[in-house]
């Protein structure tokens, strides 16, 4: 038996922004055996992901394809692990995984959904960022859903964070024009100088979002990343291209409200013959190898960059996962357990 240290949801919060004192950290046993006849597995969380599709989950849902979180229990998200006993033929003691997970020291994976890391030679909270979730969401909106072709007006918002930072790379690869937005100075200064994007601003200083999109974009955008919804949306549906697409992987400025925000301006769907399709990365992976054959060259040769955002320990877990709500991180926010 061994001490196993939790963060635990302590009730529904409905509407609003979590606050840290929803979650708390805890400690109970746990015995590094798997029970008798178990065909699941037991893991070592090295490394979390704070993910912002986790605010959803803190309410209480119906009809959605996941679960919310059950008060009074870890919860739970993306993690690298490393698997202490298995019953399951597929993962044996000693393998790196990643995949969902507790947000514990230890958990026990009843039907383990994961995915074997093969490359170990790259940093592995990649795998709750470039190299995992956020990368194949990237991958497939732009690539799968957007269908680029060079020279094509492309803008993300939310383009720091874990997702954005890698579609506006992709873009670039692909000789677009890449504009992003983002919440502080300092996020625009890495959006352009580390990152490569041709231009950025920060959205809280612009009294109107459609006059700042036409600044940006005079001829158009073909192509929008949705990370952000709202208002934001509504702008950016103004100032489309004739035939243009518009990828949604997430709606962060929604999350926290009682109500959702109307959008006003779907005529343009039509006026423009735009496509504007929502996706759930669980439907893609399959895709998972093809993505990792793309991307892995592209890191290892400096050409596509990764910027993360790391918080040590559990105990400060809580704090880093309700400031990505508030903008607080820089890059990618990630959780080490236990740094390997």
């Amino acid at each position: 038996m061994v001490s196993n240290k939790q963060v635990i949801l302590r009730n529904y919060i409905s509407a609003g922004f979590p606050k840290e004192t929803d979650l708390y950290v805890t400690t109970c046993d746990i015995e590094l055996k798997l029970p008798e006849g178990s065909n699941g597995i037991l893991v070592k969380n090295l490394y979390l992901s704070c993910d912002p599709s986790m605010r959803p989950r803190m309410k209480k849902l119906e009809g959605s394809y996941v679960n919310s979180f059950t008060p009074g229990l870890p919860i739970s998200g993306y993690g690298v692990s490393e698997v202490l006993d298995s019953g399951n033929p597929e993962f044996k003691k000693g393998d790196l995984v990643w995949g969902r997970t507790g947000w514990e020291e230890y958990s026990l994976i009843t039907a383990p959904h994961l995915f074997k890391i093969q490359n170990i030679d790259m940093p592995l909270s990649y795998y709750i960022g470039i190299l995992g979730m956020p990368g194949m969401t990237a991958y497939v909106g732009f690539y799968e859903l957007c269908s680029p072709k060079q020279g094509e007006f492309v803008f993300i918002s939310a383009a720091s964070g874990a997702v954005g930072q890698i579609v506006g790379q992709f873009a670039k690869l692909l000789g677009c024009y890449v504009v992003g937005s983002a919440g502080s100075k300092d996020k625009v200064d890495l959006l352009k100088n580390k990152l490569g994007f041709d231009e950025a601003f920060n959205y809280k200083d612009e009294p109107d979002l459609n006059v700042a999109l036409k600044r940006y974009f005079p001829e158009g955008i073909d192509i929008y990343f949705e990370n952000v919804g709202g208002e934001m949306l509504d702008a950016v549906l103004l100032n489309m291209r004739v035939h243009g697409r518009i990828s949604i992987c997430g709606m962060i400025s929604q999350y926290n409200l009682e109500k959702p925000e109307g959008i006003h301006n779907l005529i343009q769907l039509i006026v423009k013959r735009i496509r504007m399709e929502g996706f759930l990365v669980l439907d893609y992976y399959h895709l998972y190898p093809k993505f990792l054959e793309m991307i892995i060259p592209h890191i290892k040769e400096g050409k596509i960059v990764y910027v993360e955002d790391i918080a040590d320990g559990l105990e400060n877990a809580h704090t880093a996962l309700v400031g990505l709500f508030k903008g607080h991180n820089v890059g990618k926010q990630v959780v080490a357990v236990t740094r390997k």
